[in-house]
């Protein structure tokens, strides 16, 4: 018999705040994370948006070399972890104890590569590189360090999928538990912030230019958007097994109850929303409920018309006439990319337990897909019971997660 998961602790640290009570107090509000950094114009981007998140303070909670192996994302990864694990009341004599497994979502660590490369371009040896930069350049990095740190002894592995990387990660720990392979698994997303990581996404021609007003240019929907905006940071998730989780007397969030995925197979950045729809649809037929059951909606939308529109298409198709309030949080945050599908999820379940869907920013002017939806843009009190979140991500990969309250 496949067991239920449920979710008993959330950490987040990103541009809206660096607690979850923070982060409630932005979504509330309608607050932009969004900044202008000239230095990236300076370095050479057409773009010099980005999500402001601030850097951890470590020293006091981890020593010095465990603080050595970190890399950027590691470091916000670790911050999201510890409040997650408190949250859960999870200590470390239950960690010691126990068996904890540990799936992050994370598809790069450029500053710790171009770091050690210019030391060796510098000084023409590798001593002076430190032992630590291999432990924060390799893309496992996240997972590994906080396996060490926290004495994780379950599985142990990361997500590489683009933008839906954190989903996945969600995903793939609901699975595991559900099929009775761990009882616990700490989920979530990471992404670094500095700009060598967003250099390719500038290449391409990805980002806004609104450069006079940060905080109203990330626009998803709107039909005046004009690209994305870079942001990260990190968000953890605790999932456990139902009875687990009542046996130990942990207050229970929410229940995992659906997962969806599928790929394009289509051209390597072309969005689908043949692929989005049947994620959403894989993650109804899971969840056993159907368009009319789902409350409210965190649309993956990132602002840019070609990624909005095909997924306006898919949300369409499903949800139209439908009573879902639909938003995306990237409004507010820019695009939290390998981290998004975690934090996305955290965004939703502070929503649901707060009774509220958080606004669309910046949705001023449908277009002729968006004219369909409905798009909170204003905070709207509503009591939500499922909740749909969807992330996609190049290469065609398209995750869907549905939550309930309980």
């Amino acid at each position: 018999m496949e067991r239920r998961v449920v979710i008993t602790g959330i950490g987040i640290w990103s541009c809206l705040g660096n607690d979850i009570n923070q982060v409630e107090e932005s979504l509330r509000q309608g607050r932009s994370g969004i900044v202008y950094e000239p230095e990236r114009v300076e370095y050479g981007f057409r773009s010099g948006l980005t999500g402001r998140v601030d850097k951890p303070v470590l020293k006091g909670l981890l020593d010095r070399r465990q603080r050595a192996n970190l890399s950027e994302e590691a470091e916000y990864a670790f911050m999201a972890s510890r409040q997650a694990f408190q949250h859960a009341k999870i200590d470390e004599p239950y960690l010691l104890d126990n068996e904890i497994g540990c799936i992050f979502g994370n598809d790069s660590s450029a500053k710790a590569v171009i770091d050690g490369y210019r030391v060796m371009e510098q000084k023409h040896d590798s001593d002076l590189v430190g032992s630590g930069s291999i432990f924060q350049s390799m893309n496992s990095t996240v997972n590994m360090n906080l396996c060490s740190i926290f004495h994780l002894r379950g599985v142990n592995f990361s997500i590489s999928a683009a933008c839906a990387s954190g989903s996945h990660a969600i995903g793939l720990g609901y699975m595991m538990i559900k099929q009775r392979l761990q009882d616990v698994v700490l989920c979530g997303g990471a992404q670094e912030t500095n700009m060598y990581g967003m250099s390719s996404f500038d290449a391409i021609r990805t980002f806004s230019l609104r450069h006079d007003a940060p905080e109203k240019a990330s626009r998803p929907f709107d039909r005046d958007r004009d690209g994305l905006i870079p942001s990260g940071g990190a968000a953890a998730l605790v999932l456990e097994d139902y009875d687990h989780a009542v046996a130990r007397g942990a207050d229970i969030l929410c229940e995992v109850v659906g997962y969806g995925f599928s790929s394009n197979g289509g051209a390597i950045s072309q969005p689908s929303d043949d692929g989005s729809a049947l994620a959403m649809q894989r993650a109804m037929d899971d969840a056993g409920v159907t368009p009319d059951d789902i409350d409210y909606i965190n649309a993956h939308a990132t602002s840019t018309p070609q990624g909005d529109m095909f997924e306006a298409k898919a949300l369409a198709r499903l949800f139209e006439g439908k009573p879902a309030l639909i938003s995306s949080t990237k409004s507010m945050t820019g695009h939290e990319c390998w981290m998004a599908g975690a934090s996305e999820a955290v965004y939703s379940i502070i929503m649901m337990k707060g009774g509220f869907v958080a606004p669309n920013i910046n949705f001023e002017n449908p277009d002729e897909h968006s004219a369909h939806l409905n798009i909170a843009r204003v905070a709207t009190p509503r009591s939500l019971r499922y909740v749909l979140s969807n992330s996609f991500g190049f290469g065609g990969t398209n995750s869907a997660l549905i939550l309930k309250n309980l």
